[in-house]
This record gives structure tokens, sequence and C-alpha cells, in this order.
């Protein structure tokens, strides 16, 4: 693996709400399509890989997310080369890695892929404008996430244990397929969480209100201290992807 050079975040202007909090816990940052992203924590990454296999959390919130959303949404979609299944509450992973988590028969959450290039946000942004043929044919409508989400990632073997402390949902393996949704309660905020594993460790995206982000963050890890469980890198979340 390519080591990326190191970075001040405040250097940048794409920054997490809680990078003060990731440089604290001993975040070593990189800049990823822009954006400064805690890219490891310490020197030894296989003990960092091996906490993410078990009980770890990372903030991607600086990696590029978008959503659409109206009649008309999917089919665009899928003209623009997208994969979309008919069922919600699923996620359908496309060619490049990124997710069209299809929250509603008309709305998608589109999540980049942990290369964070964003080039298929970045298409479909610019590919997206209204006909001039009248009545206009419905494509829906962007809903940019950026600055709506926070984004975290919980991964490890313990990981439905630990969100058994923070959601009714339940999140073993044999009950929670890779790819399903739940829009649910997490911590006594709304949310949405996607399973989408990385090699054979159990991996969930985990999506909410931004503006909570430094009460959520804290929630979570507070739920971790049972199993051990720590921020991880972007690093660590790749090498388990492979």
């Amino acid at each position: 693996m390519t080591a990326l050079p190191k970075t001040v975040p405040n250097g940048l202007q794409r920054r997490s709400f809680l990078y003060r909090q990731l440089q604290q816990a001993g975040a070593e940052f990189a800049e990823v399509n822009g954006g400064a992203v805690a890219i490891r924590y310490g020197s030894n990454e296989d003990v960092e890989l091996n906490r993410a296999k078990t009980m770890g959390i990372a903030d991607l919130s600086v990696l590029p997310r978008t959503g659409f959303k109206g009649t008309g949404t999917v089919e665009w979609l899928q003209t623009q080369g997208l994969t979309i299944g008919q069922e919600s509450n699923v996620a359908y992973r496309q060619p490049g890695g990124e997710w069209a988590a299809r929250l509603a028969p008309t709305e998608i959450f589109l999540i980049d892929s942990l290369a964070g290039s964003g080039q298929l946000i970045q298409r479909l942004n610019q590919s997206w404008t209204w006909g001039s043929e009248k009545p206009r044919k419905p494509i829906g409508y962007p809903t940019p996430r950026q600055d709506s989400h926070a984004w975290f990632m919980v991964t490890g073997q313990h990981a439905p244990d630990m969100f058994a402390k923070i959601c009714g949902i339940d999140f073993r393996l044999h009950k929670f397929a890779v790819g399903q949704i739940a829009q649910t309660s997490i911590a006594k905020m709304s949310g949405i969480i996607v399973r989408t594993d990385l090699g054979t460790t159990p991996a969930y995206h985990l999506l909410a209100d931004i503006a909570s982000a430094d009460y959520l963050w804290p929630a979570v890890q507070d739920a971790m201290k049972e199993f051990n469980g720590g921020p991880v890198g972007l690093n660590a979340l790749r090498r388990l992807e492979g």
C-alpha cells in the first residue's frame, strides 16, 4: 500500500467536525480528495488492523456522499450505469466499490468507495439536469448529503453486540444481511445503518445528523469499551477490504 503524505487538518478547507477529538486520540491525517482524513492511529498498523477486526470505529465524514430523490430517480440513475434493484432498505454495490442505498422506492443515498475519489458522485452531479422537453421527464432531483450526515464505519466481530446496547435492531450476522439497511434510532437519535462487510470482517456504515456528530462519536465509543474497541483509520479499513 502506498503511504499517503501526512497533513495538518486545519490546513485544509474540508475536515471533520470531530478533527480535534481525533487528534487527541492520536490520529494521523492524510489528504484524500481535498479533505483531511484520519488515516491511522499510532505507529503499529498491525495492532490497529486487529482492532478493526474485533471492534473499531472510523470517521469517514470527509469522504464524498450524495443523494437523489423523487419520481424517476432510480430509472435515471440506471441510465447512468448504476445497478439498483427493486427492494428498498437494501444497498446495492457498484463496480467501483460505491454503494447505492435505496432508502425508499424513490430515494437513493450514494456512499463513495473507500478510495474516496468521488468520481462517480462527481459525474452524476455534473450529468443531472432538467430536460428541455415539455412536460419534463421525471428524473428526480439531487439531495446533497455531504453536509447533512456524519459518516462513521463500525467494524469487527463484536459490532452486533455493541449495537445491541444502543439500538433495538438485531444486527447479528445471520439476522442482518450484507447490503441490508436499518433506518432507526441509534443512541437515542435517528440514523441509518448499512451493512457492507470488508472482506471477512463485519462492517457497518453509520450515517446520522452531522450536527450531532460530537454526541454520537463518544456515545458509540462508550458502548465499545466493553469489547476493547477504539478508533481506527482509513488505512486499516482499506487493508480489511483487500
